[in-house]
């Protein structure tokens, strides 16, 4: 999402960055792997303008076709650019905390969603559909300020009361081991 902020603040157009890829580096300098993104991002930009007029692909599968796009952007991109929700967008924060709720589950087993794409299928099962854009942002915003990786501040939290994990991870180390399980 940040990417898409930085471009939009430059106000780069889809063929800008065909061209201008010193540029594109540097605006993402603040950002992981920034010299993969800005590749992936021309490729993107090629790929956009030729097979698609200079437009955004209008399906799951089609934005999965894109050099670096996963299913968490290819559902974000479905519903910022087409308003269809065709579903939940699961990254790092949604995939930890759904796990520590106890809110999603392998399928017929008891064991924690090992990936955020078994999170996303696993909560589309029983989240209604018109939560389905509001859970990333309410979960991200609490998995960077309360539910933290690296010691979750469970005394803090309004619903450790009902979390089968609270004050049980104390450490990014102790989750990943309890995760094998």
């Amino acid at each position: 999402m940040m990417i898409f902020i930085l471009l939009r603040k430059e106000d780069l157009l889809c063929w800008h960055l065909l061209f201008c890829q010193a540029k594109l580096k540097r605006i993402l300098l603040a950002v992981g792997f920034y010299i993969r993104k800005a590749s992936n991002l021309k490729k993107m930009a090629h790929i956009c303008l030729t097979k698609y007029g200079g437009d955004i692909p209008n399906t799951i599968e089609e934005l999965l076709s894109l050099p670096g796009v996963g299913p968490k952007i290819a559902h974000l991109v479905m519903i910022i650019g087409w308003n269809n929700v065709q579903g939940i967008c699961v990254d790092t924060h949604v995939h930890r905390i759904c796990n520590r709720l106890g809110w999603v589950s392998r399928s017929g087993t008891t064991q924690r969603t090992s990936i955020p794409e078994e999170t996303r299928k696993a909560l589309q099962q029983w989240l209604p559909r018109e939560e389905w854009v509001a859970i990333n942002p309410l979960l991200v915003g609490f998995g960077r300020t309360i539910c933290t990786a690296l010691r979750p501040r469970c005394g803090e939290c309004g619903v450790s009361k009902f979390c089968p994990s609270a004050f049980k991870e104390t450490s990014s180390s102790s989750y990943f081991r309890s995760n094998k399980s």
